[in-house]
């Protein structure tokens, strides 16, 4: 049986909206992206941090949770500590997208039976929603953090580009305009929501 882990990268937030704490609003997204993490049937969920972010990462973990503190908020350290634990195949999300669908999630793994790498673009100008690979992690795949990485930039150093495939995108909410788009009949985002105002 492959075992899969899909962990939630607490990325920087640069933005928050009018009247709402930041570091609230942080807090909000990630724990409502480790909520939906934690339902996953398919994989186990984990969390994974730099030191600077620990404490969050603490607060909003589900008993039993991995939580992975690694040097960067960027992907190749996640999937190293991913392999270390025995897992065969991962997936790194970043912490900003409270409404991402569980099927968005399932359709970055899916690909890996065939391919190297799967990728989840973020929307307009967000770098990516997330990255997915088999364990080991191919020694070709370059590191970078999901606000500046892009299905283009892996395939140039792919063996063939046909090794990076791009999944459905999800946009990551990065200011005012992916704010807009948020649909209140979906259902999870409890925590985005309630800062909100409901």
């Amino acid at each position: 049986m492959v075992r899969r882990v899909v962990a939630a990268l607490l990325v920087p937030v640069e933005w928050s909206p009018p009247g709402v704490d930041r570091v609230a609003w942080r807090a909000a997204l990630a724990e409502d992206v480790v909520d939906l993490l934690a339902r996953l049937a398919q994989a186990e969920a984990a969390i994974a941090t730099t030191p600077g972010d620990r404490e969050l990462a603490d607060e909003i973990a589900w008993p039993g949770m991995h939580v992975y503190e690694v040097p960067s908020a960027t992907y190749l350290p996640v999937f190293a500590a991913a392999a270390a634990d025995g897992f065969d195949q991962a997936a790194v999300i970043a912490a900003d997208a409270p409404d991402i669908p569980g099927m968005i999630l399932g359709k970055l793994l899916q690909p890996l039976d065939s391919k190297a790498v799967a990728v989840a673009p973020g929307g307009a100008g967000n770098g990516l929603l997330g990255v997915a690979t088999s364990l080991p992690a191919p020694t070709w795949l370059v590191d970078h953090d999901l606000d500046t990485a892009s299905a283009q930039l892996l395939r140039k150093k792919a063996p063939r580009p046909g090794e990076v495939t791009s999944t459905p995108e999800w946009r990551r909410l990065r200011g005012p305009a992916e704010l807009a788009s948020l649909d209140p009949a979906l259902e999870g985002w409890e925590n985005t929501r309630a800062l909100l105002g409901g």
